[in-house]
């Protein structure tokens, strides 16, 4: 008979469900034991099975678009004042997906950034860069540019070209706005910003549109890009860490990895997620003390400087009537 007639057995492991690549590989293997990773291919993927109801995560990780898309009220209070009062104020707004100051925090927006003109082999077109956003209408670029899949991000830049902005709805109403819209799709070779990053790593374009995170790796060991920031700004991009409520109410969420989360946002771990293109939203003075070591051409691919990060806007969801007005120039625009 065994000495011991009794056995334990470790509670069974917390989710933190993402998508693939958009987690930084570094901070997941500091992920605590007592939680485990599930990551999917696409967050199209993470959102059915969060509607399934198929999976229950303690964590859920989601770009800020996709984010709007969850039902508010199954989602919940973060309860992590303390890390969230280390973060910029301008962190504050994604931390509430985006609702009206004085609503709860539910999200903990680890990452941030911007959206680089990367180009390939074009000194001339880099010496150009006073030009912005409009640099995309170069004649010598016709057919070898790549764009956001989004089509809101293609309008926002046709916008930005025109001094125009989506938060301002009189934009709808300029007479070049169709015409400007249309014209820059005609520029473009490919309409997806992850895999038309194979056509400019050939050759096969030369210039592309791409979120900063995908740039920045690429900037470091690809000697024939260069990549920069117009003055005007871009659409900022954030990457959010959020708390669904369980499906039994009487299921209690396991506790939050602090410690976890905070080890994203200091040395020396942040410094590999730098490394890797993912910013951590903290006041500029610190982010400025961790960037000191990192080469001058790539400091303000990493953190704009302030002027041009004013001038950066969040994509806040459209009202059902907001997305109908705006689909609609969308199809307008490219139907001729």
């Amino acid at each position: 008979m065994a000495a011991g007639g009794c056995s334990s057995s470790a509670p069974p492991a917390s989710t933190l469900l993402g998508v693939k690549g958009q987690l930084p590989k570094a901070w997941l293997k500091q992920l605590p034991s007592s939680w485990r990773p599930q990551l999917m291919e696409g967050p199209q993927q993470v959102l059915t099975l969060l509607e399934q109801g198929a999976v229950e995560p303690g964590l859920l990780a989601l770009g800020d678009g996709w984010a709007q898309e969850l039902d508010r009220a199954r989602l919940q209070p973060l309860q992590a004042e303390a890390l969230l009062e280390q973060l910029a104020p301008f962190a504050a707004a994604p931390s509430r997906l985006f609702a009206p100051v004085g609503s709860m925090p539910v999200a903990f927006p680890w990452a941030f950034g911007t959206w680089l003109l990367l180009l390939r082999n074009r000194a001339d077109l880099e010496r150009q860069r006073r030009r912005g956003w409009e640099l995309l209408m170069d004649p010598s670029l016709k057919g070898k540019v790549v764009l956001p899949s989004s089509p809101r991000l293609v309008i926002d830049l046709a916008l930005r070209q025109l001094g125009l902005s989506t938060t301002d709805p009189a934009s709808l109403e300029h007479s070049g706005m169709r015409q400007q819209v249309r014209a820059l799709v005609a520029q473009a070779q490919s309409l997806d910003e992850s895999h038309g990053l194979n056509l400019l790593l050939a050759g096969e374009a030369e210039a592309a549109v791409v979120p900063s995170h995908q740039a920045i790796p690429l900037l470091q060991k690809d000697p024939r890009l260069s990549a920069f920031l117009p003055d005007s700004g871009s659409p900022l991009w954030w990457q959010l860490l959020l708390r669904p409520a369980p499906l039994d109410s009487l299921h209690e969420l396991p506790p939050l990895p602090l410690e976890w989360l905070r080890d994203g946002c200091t040395a020396p771990l942040v410094d590999r997620l730098l490394a890797a293109g993912w910013v951590p939203p903290l006041p500029r003075p610190q982010l400025d003390a961790l960037l000191r070591r990192w080469p001058p051409r790539l400091r303000p691919l990493l953190l704009p400087p302030e002027p041009v990060l004013s001038r950066c806007t969040n994509l806040v969801a459209f009202s059902p009537t907001e997305r109908k007005r705006w689909q609609s120039l969308w199809d307008q625009a490219l139907s001729g």
